[in-house]
């Protein structure tokens, strides 16, 4: 016979107990009574029903804000939702509550209650982590049946308020045992495209039965994942789903959420206009204003320049008077270089022989005395027109004869010329 030690029973026990599925995720409707708050923030109390209690631990890290100081009263009727396990240093069976609940509530709504108090403790519902929509998206994607309205009357808002955006459908069954999967695949899908700008998941209304596939914890965490902005659109303006609080923007209705997602193209063409009017306003405003500017320090300008015609006149004058000092300069030099013309024709050599002198050469040098020739030289006369030779016949002076004064014939000419001389 084996004899088990205390701890071992107790430690077999709570792993029973935690193994069970059941026990792991259960609700308990009792009437509170033992209610008892120590200063660590943790609630003790105990559920009963008739003859049957059952101690309950209601630990400060698990409880919503307020939901314990409303819910746990003495002789409240709740219904708690949490695990049931064995404390093993008393051996006591106890539930580990994780949320608390007005008996007479539905089961789907104490479950809605319970995960959108957890999820919110959690921080999923965060409004510093939303992201704000883009103002003028390019490419929309829609998560919803393809077979319903909710898709063809997102296409009509978008095609009526913005036409330049894209609609991108990832088709999924919304309510049903695959809408879970359907709806997390559709958005992993839009989100693996890089190219979408926002998301608009919903469905139109129904009961909380047919709404739930939206209120499910891996709908919401996969909203709460997606890397592009979701707008939730479930149902009708006053049904709320835990999609509503994860998303990034809640829309009471899917033609809502199409309008809230895009701008009112209209309403962008008037504001372009009045924008254009403006800038052209403010343009022609600065334009007159730097052309009175200008047109000041021109005036300034002309005010402090000099007197530039007196100047001008001056100018004039020493032009004039430079030009009539040129011009008399010029003559002068012409009358002086016209008189050293005439003088030096008059020591030219060359000139004397238009009046009959010639110039007799012996070589290159000229004869000037009968000294500087012998008989038989060669010499060369230069006249007027031109030079011709000549050989001397005899040196010496030459005695020259008074020619006898010879009364011509009548007959004969008064000039005769060479060759008839010859």
């Amino acid at each position: 016979m084996h004899v088990y030690a205390v701890r071992e029973v107790t430690t077999y026990l709570r792993e029973l107990f935690d193994s069970n599925p059941h026990l792991g995720d259960i609700w308990i409707a009792g009437e509170v009574s033992n209610v008892s708050r120590p200063a660590s923030g943790h609630v003790y109390f105990t559920l009963k029903d008739g003859d049957s209690s059952l101690k309950c631990v209601f630990f400060a890290r698990r409880q919503p804000a307020q939901t314990t100081a409303r819910l746990v009263e003495q002789g409240a009727a709740v219904v708690a939702h949490g695990r049931v396990s064995i404390y093993e240093q008393r051996g006591d069976l106890q539930l580990y509550v994780d949320f608390v609940q007005p008996e007479g509530v539905g089961a789907l709504q104490a479950e809605f209650e319970r995960l959108k108090a957890r999820l919110e403790q959690e921080g999923l519902f965060d409004p510093a982590r939303k992201r704000a929509l883009p103002r003028f998206p390019r490419r929309i994607g829609v998560v919803t049946s393809e077979s319903g309205a909710v898709f063809h009357d997102i296409c009509h808002v978008l095609e009526r308020r913005w036409p330049l955006a894209e609609i991108v459908l990832s088709p999924a069954p919304v309510q049903g045992p695959d809408a879970v999967a359907g709806i997390i695949g559709a958005l992993h899908q839009l989100n693996q495209r890089g190219d979408i700008d926002a998301i608009i998941a919903g469905r139109g209304g129904g009961s909380i039965e047919e709404l739930w596939s939206f209120n499910d914890e891996l709908v919401a965490r996969a909203i709460f994942g997606s890397a592009v902005p979701v707008v939730s659109a479930v149902g009708h303006e006053t049904d709320f789903t835990i999609a509503d609080f994860v998303a990034d923007t809640r829309a009471p209705t899917p033609s809502a959420a199409a309008e809230i997602v895009s701008p009112d193209a209209i309403e962008i063409r008037m504001r372009l206009g009045v924008a254009t009017g403006t800038m052209e306003s403010l343009m022609r405003r600065q334009v007159s204003d730097q052309r009175a500017v200008l047109q000041d320090v021109v005036r300034s300008i002309e005010r402090r320049a000099p007197d530039t015609d007196r100047q001008r006149q001056r100018v004039d004058d020493l032009a004039r008077r430079a030009q009539s000092a040129a011009e008399h300069l010029h003559r002068t030099a012409v009358h002086s270089i016209g008189g050293y013309v005439w003088r030096l024709k008059a020591l030219d050599p060359f000139a004397t022989l238009d009046r009959g002198y010639a110039i007799v050469q012996r070589g290159t040098a000229v004869v000037s005395s009968t000294g500087d020739v012998s008989a038989g030289d060669a010499l060369e006369i230069r006249v007027k027109d031109g030079t011709f030779a000549a050989q001397v016949g005899g040196a010496g002076p030459v005695q020259r004869a008074r020619p006898k004064r010879r009364v011509p014939d009548a007959q004969a000419p008064l000039f005769t010329m060479p060759e008839e001389r010859a």
